[in-house]
């Protein structure tokens, strides 16, 4: 396939959110990341240098190539320093099956806005089996080229969704819904189940107040340090790993 102006264009334009929603389709830039998500999305076309396909390439790429130089890369790529490789996947349609979410432990992300923090907890949920995040609306968009690359290969094996928490929460009344409070009880002296939703909050506000109201265990994570030297709070992917990881470590008693 010949690489056309209006090709490096469309490729460049998918950086921004509303093209991704108008065009149904996200980026994936590198070899690692490429590699770790081919075979898991639709691909439309996967942009490289001949370089790169002289030591990566297979036949899966075939007819779906388009050579570029490292300055077209550039031109076409999200970050500051392109790579040799970007694979264009349409955004799958992804469907959420009931029977999975009441069996398991769900985690919700009420707001967060940081792509690093999104791309953290889906490899976390990853490494801990957890199958489905939900998120609110205004979260940071999982297909942003930095979620992405955060992921490592994650967002291949988590379904992320973007819906009504609210409605959720009411769809599957009954489950229990923990929340991550500053005034909560400490997470290590409480019963927890390896069923249900555990909401992170925003990265400055935490959760939101219609949220919370939802919330029927609510768990702190406690500081071990005292006095003024102890933090004030800790990052929500961190604060997820280790809610996370507790609720997992319950389940190997």
């Amino acid at each position: 396939m010949e690489l056309t102006n209006s090709t490096i264009k469309f490729v460049a334009s998918l950086g921004l959110k509303k093209n991704r929603e108008a065009n149904g389709c996200f980026v994936a830039e590198g070899t690692k990341c490429v590699r770790d998500t081919w075979g898991h999305f639709d691909c439309r076309m996967i942009v490289a240098t001949r370089n790169w396909y002289e030591q990566f390439g297979h036949s899966g790429h075939h007819g779906k190539i388009v050579f570029a130089s490292r300055q077209q890369m550039q031109r076409m790529s999200q970050f500051s320093t392109a790579a040799e490789v970007i694979a264009v996947y349409d955004i799958p349609k992804l469907t959420i099956d009931a029977d999975e979410v009441r069996q398991n432990n769900n985690i919700i992300l009420d707001t967060l806005q940081d792509p690093g923090n999104l791309g953290t907890i889906i490899r976390l949920a990853d490494w801990f089996g957890v199958k489905n995040i939900f998120c609110t609306c205004d979260t940071v968009d999982v297909y942003n080229h930095k979620v992405v690359q955060a992921t490592m290969g994650a967002i291949s094996h988590v379904k992320v969704h973007y819906c009504d928490i609210e409605g959720l929460l009411e769809e599957f009344e009954g489950l229990p819904v923990w929340g991550t409070f500053l005034d909560g009880e400490n997470i290590y002296r409480q019963e927890v189940e390896n069923r249900g939703f555990v909401i992170f909050g925003n990265e400055g506000k935490g959760i939101s107040p219609r949220l919370a109201q939802h919330v029927s265990r609510r768990l702190l994570i406690p500081a071990f340090a005292q006095g003024d030297e102890a933090p004030e709070s800790l990052n929500v992917g961190v604060a997820a790993a280790i809610t996370i990881s507790e609720f997992r470590r319950r389940q190997m008693k």
